[in-house]
């Protein structure tokens, strides 16, 4: 892939604070137009990255290609083109969420009747034109949070950089996001997600970076990361709760709730023999499906671990 169609892309990012590392040499690249997911545990170096990305704190070393300039060299341009919503709620909270917007805006160098417009569209892009004059202290925590992105998209940037932007925040909110991020991507614009939730990132994110205590363990499009790592399963629930029978082509088998996965690495063969050898019991089955491969067990075949929290 030539480097024009990478939104940006990260070589040998360093950062210590006094005997700490943060992150070493850490590196990926990201796709235009792209959903790119950066997967975590609290700590690993996840919000660090983000604000190297934005230019907020500089690395000690690496280098940070973003749009195709240098960091260091272009940061005012590259403020312009990008829109950044850190983990922290920062708003005015005795302003009205339209004053707010206004302030952003004019910082971002928007003014006028361009400003207006564009407060009234990412208000409605979040979901809350209707609360645009109430007092942002009457907000939720998921509802500051959803007029944050909407300030960092005032300015029509080509690049929005998520940090951990679910975390604490109600369903209702959460789905906002999610239908937001979706449209974003639909216009062509390329999305940096942080998170240390797996089904996030399987949800939304084309593809991934998995970043544990500052080095980056693997990278790589969704769809092969699972394809190579995850463990393959079925699962299997038997009225009475008892043991299923054992297969030829069973690896490990795992109580689970009230069933049992069965790992194996022919899913469809597998679930064929399983459920004639259970006709053959007579057992009465209440659920017997293939799993859907998932990252948590990319992430422990992989590390030996969970991802912790």
């Amino acid at each position: 892939m030539s480097h024009n169609e990478y939104a940006f892309e990260i070589q040998g990012l360093t950062k210590r604070y006094g005997t700490q590392t943060a992150l070493e040499s850490v590196g990926f690249a990201v796709k235009k137009g792209s959903c790119f997911g950066l997967l975590g545990p609290n700590g690993a170096g996840k919000s660090t990255t983000m604000k190297i990305l934005t230019g907020i704190i500089q690395a000690d070393s690496g280098k940070v290609v973003v749009l195709g300039q240098e960091i260091q060299s272009e940061s005012d341009l590259i403020r312009k083109q990008v829109g950044y919503v850190p983990q922290e709620i920062t708003l005015y909270e005795t302003l009205s969420a339209h004053q707010n917007l206004v302030f952003f805006g004019e910082m971002y160098g928007v003014r006028g009747a361009e400003l207006k417009v564009r407060i009234k569209e990412v208000l409605e892009q979040v979901g809350l034109s209707d609360r645009a004059n109430d007092a942002v202290k009457t907000f939720s925590g998921g509802m500051k949070r959803r007029i944050n992105i909407a300030a960092a998209l005032l300015h029509r940037p080509k690049l929005v950089i998520l940090d951990e932007p679910t975390v604490g925040i109600d369903p209702q909110s959460r789905n906002h996001i999610f239908e937001m991020i979706r449209q974003l991507r639909d216009q062509g614009i390329t999305i940096v997600y942080s998170t240390h939730y797996m089904e996030e990132v399987e949800a939304l994110c084309d593809d991934i970076a998995i970043i544990d205590h500052g080095k980056v363990v693997i990278q790589g499009s969704l769809d092969e990361l699972l394809h190579q790592y995850a463990t393959r399963a079925i699962y299997v629930e038997i009225e009475g709760s008892e043991e299923p029978p054992k297969l030829t082509r069973t690896k490990n088998m795992i109580a689970q709730d009230r069933g049992w996965i069965v790992e194996t690495d022919e899913v469809l063969p597998a679930l064929q023999e399983m459920s004639q050898a259970l006709i053959e019991r007579g057992d009465i089955v209440k659920s017997l499906e293939i799993l859907r491969p998932s990252l948590e067990s990319v992430f422990l075949s992989l590390t030996g671990t969970s991802l912790r929290d």
